[in-house]
């Protein structure tokens, strides 16, 4: 039985392998679904612009995360320098308040972007790979179905006789199967691009809407729109002293 395996596996291999270089010297036809190849070399092309997006995100992150800390310590020794120095405490106390008040809404704003870089993560790294991983299924399958294709095709032009018909026979048998194999994947496929599609304009207008607002309340200093983003994406942030550290310690 392994032996059989083993044997059927190399016949395959060889079979796809001739298809392959055939193809690529430009001697073997090959099946081509052209609407269907552009939306798999667009869907790779949108994951390689993504992947981009998500490294500068987690670039951003990196730098806000510094920052915050930055600025949680510039607030701590205007703290410490406002109670020894009584002349200057006034002035010193103010800026440690701002620190404070900085330092808060950079973690608001951390918190935004943090879920904002989880979600491009999942898309790319878990629903675009899993459509590409059928899409490679679907690749090899073609390339199967053409291998066999070719194979029945040359058995067909050659002669009749009873060896060979047993052979054409065995050839179409093998040739049906890959092709059903083949069209099955095609549609698998075709659904899995239509699905995700749907799903990235959804996920995207969602994770946009949620790092514009964001964003722009921070730099705008408004700290009430900035907390009712969050809110309003349903983000919670982890309360200090809490069993778990916060995702900020988590960087």
């Amino acid at each position: 039985e392994k032996f059989d395996i083993v044997k059927k596996w190399g016949i395959n291999t060889y079979k796809c392998t001739k298809q392959l270089l055939s193809e690529r010297f430009g001697r073997g036809s090959r099946t081509v679904d052209l609407e269907l190849e552009t939306q798999i070399e667009l869907l790779r092309e949108t994951k390689r612009k993504y992947e981009s997006v998500l490294q500068l995100a987690r670039a951003l992150t990196s730098h806000l995360y510094s920052l915050v800390q930055t600025q949680h310590a510039l607030g701590d020794a205007f703290a410490d320098l406002s109670q020894k120095s009584p002349e200057l405490q006034e002035e010193f106390g103010y800026n440690a308040e701002t620190q404070k008040l900085l330092c808060k809404n950079g973690e608001t704003l951390l918190g935004a972007v943090n879920f904002f870089v989880s979600s491009i993560n999942t898309l790319v790294n878990k629903t675009m790979e899993d459509t590409l991983m059928t899409v490679k299924q679907y690749e090899t399958a073609r390339l199967e179905y053409d291998a066999y294709r070719t194979d029945l095709e040359e058995l067909s032009m050659g002669p009749r006789d009873a060896s060979a018909v047993s052979r054409l026979d065995a050839a179409q048998s093998q040739f049906q199967s890959h092709k059903d194999k083949y069209e099955k994947l095609r549609a698998d496929v075709a659904i899995k691009l239509k699905f995700l599609e749907e799903n990235k304009i959804k996920v995207m207008h969602k994770q946009l809407l949620l790092f514009h607002n964001a964003i722009s309340a921070y730099f705008a200093g408004n700290q009430q729109q900035l907390e009712q983003t969050l809110k309003q994406f349903n983000i919670k942030l982890k309360t200090p002293g809490a069993e778990k550290p916060s995702w900020l310690e988590e960087q």
